[in-house]
């Protein structure tokens, strides 16, 4: 039976007219907020976490997360380990450096399994291991894709194969940059190394050494801003895309994250009751707890950019002049092209 669009409340009407504005004429920069005030962002940003329900999909994240990561060490340990025998022990350095935002306990049992991992890697490991690793880890990028659909309002466009073939995508190309930031900071530690061994002076070896870690450290963000840029662009269904290297949500999720893992560092130091608790799988939860950190930080700042240019796509529909980089037209949304029900009701195709 066809649905009965005059049951459609005019509210919702305006408000999915609005959101497809957003996902067909993105801004070019969310930093100036196209005159938004920063309190009414704030405050439209909560009720759209509640709305969204942030909090139980970050959940549903971290367990996505987690299901990858062990297939995902898996196949990396196999691939160095046939590779060569000293690139499963430089794999291993470049992990350690997780401890600066892992909790201890959890860092350990992921190094074991590293580890044991790669005593045992064979061709037959390799193989299944690789396919396992990249289709488990493509499985949590389409939960990304399904909650961004639900923070942008939006019925994803793409096919089952073309979303699993983009989440693949994704997932590629995050472990790449992944690595890349791990990297990073152990090329830090070595050039200061380096420097100090080669410079006779203890003052200009010191400067030397620290300057090269502070640009480090500095790639290092990057590259880690990098990545949420990708998934902003990459995951959510809209209908037009527009490329930013930072943006405000962005840079919260990032702030967020990193102070939300090393609160967590520390709670666990001074009160870590989950390994009497618990016993052995008090590790497991710890990495599932900062798991959960990881991916609500991740839609926080998606929540973040949507609102401002929901709030901008407002004004504007409202008859407030564009400025001068934004398209001056605005798409014609009428009832019948709606969904039946209201558009945050709408829950996206899975992709999992």
């Amino acid at each position: 039976m066809p649905a009965d669009h005059s049951l459609v409340h005019p509210s919702d009407v305006r408000q999915q007219r609005v959101w497809d504005y957003v996902s067909r004429s993105p801004l070019r920069s969310l930093w100036n907020l196209e005159g938004v005030p920063a309190k009414v962002v704030a405050a439209r940003t909560w009720r759209a976490m509640l709305a969204d329900n942030l909090l139980g999909r970050a959940a549903e994240l971290g367990f996505y997360f987690l299901f990858a990561l062990f297939p995902t060490l898996l196949s990396a340990s196999s691939i160095l380990g046939l590779a060569a025998k000293s690139a499963s022990t430089f794999y291993m350095r470049l992990l350690e450096y997780l401890a600066l935002v892992v909790p201890t306990s959890a860092l350990g049992a992921v190094l074991t399994t590293f580890t044991e991992t790669t005593a045992h890697a064979t061709t037959g490991k390799l193989t299944f291991g690789l396919i396992a690793s990249v289709w488990s880890a493509s499985i949590g990028v389409s939960a990304i894709q399904d909650s961004m659909n639900i923070v942008y309002k939006v019925r994803d466009p793409r096919s089952y194969i073309h979303a699993r073939i983009a989440a693949i995508g994704i997932t590629i190309v995050l472990s790449v940059l992944a690595t890349l930031t791990l990297t990073a900071m152990l090329g830090g530690d070595i050039f200061s190394v380096f420097v100090r061994l080669r410079i006779a002076s203890p003052f200009v070896g010191s400067v030397v050494a620290i300057t090269g870690k502070i640009l480090a450290w500095i790639a290092a963000m990057g590259l880690l801003a990098l990545c949420f840029a990708v998934i902003y662009y990459w995951a959510p269904g809209v209908k037009a895309r527009r490329w930013r290297w930072l943006t405000p949500g962005g840079a919260v999720g990032i702030l967020g994250w990193v102070l939300a893992s090393l609160l967590l560092r520390a709670y666990l130091h001074f009160f870590n009751f989950y390994s009497i608790t618990y016993g052995s799988l008090g590790a497991v939860i710890i990495l599932l707890m900062w798991f959960y950190i990881t991916g609500f930080m991740l839609l926080l700042g998606a929540e973040i950019n949507s609102e401002i240019e929901a709030a901008a796509a407002e004004m504007k529909l409202a008859g407030r002049t564009p400025s001068a980089s934004e398209p001056a037209n605005v798409p014609d949304v009428n009832a019948s092209s709606l969904p039946a029900g209201p558009p945050g009701s709408s829950v996206p195709n899975s992709h999992k």
